[in-house]
């Protein structure tokens, strides 16, 4: 007896799209968008950037961003990711701008990030961790557009109390 599954692909009864469905027990497999959380992390009125030290993108600029893990929300992905790659303790604020990057299959969503000390340093994702004053900022060097954005609806919200997020959708 074998345990290996075969899969065929059809529309499951009460569903709209065609899917993985198991031939023995039923299983359906979703192949849904994989969520990124991230923050902008700002001390004294500059950004904290961090260089990729992983692929894709190596050596290029990004805020600190990852994969949300399972059983943890958004704002406590984006403050463990800044953990991670800048050793950095953040304050999670307000959503900066939800992005769907649907060719690659992801959401994106960015925070408002509050640094209580300067203290920080290059975590095994990052090479090098640094604050920018805005006119500093490396723009044509940074990673994916999807921080640019994120970093232009922060500063577009700059002085406001609460942000208002901004939402792009990416082919």
């Amino acid at each position: 007896m074998s345990n290996k599954k075969c899969f065929s692909r059809k529309v499951p009864q009460g569903d709209t799209h065609e899917r993985s469905v198991c031939d023995d027990c039923g299983y359906i497999a979703y192949d849904n968008p994989k969520i990124i959380a991230g923050v902008v992390p700002i001390y004294e009125g500059k950004v904290l950037l961090c260089t990729r030290a992983i692929e894709p993108r190596t050596g290029f600029w990004t805020v600190p961003a990852g994969f949300l893990e399972l059983g943890e929300t958004p704002a406590e992905g984006a403050a463990r990711e800044a953990q991670e790659e800048a050793n950095a303790v953040i304050e999670v604020g307000d959503l900066i701008g939800v992005y769907t990057i649907r060719h690659i299959g992801q959401v994106q969503m960015f925070y408002r990030g509050t640094m209580a000390s300067p203290t920080f340093s290059a975590g095994e994702e990052s090479l090098l961790v640094k604050l920018f004053s805005w006119e500093d900022i490396p723009w044509d060097e940074l990673a994916f557009p999807t921080i640019k954005w994120a970093l232009r609806d922060y500063e577009r919200n700059l002085g406001s109390e609460t942000a208002t997020p901004g939402v792009r959708d990416a082919t």
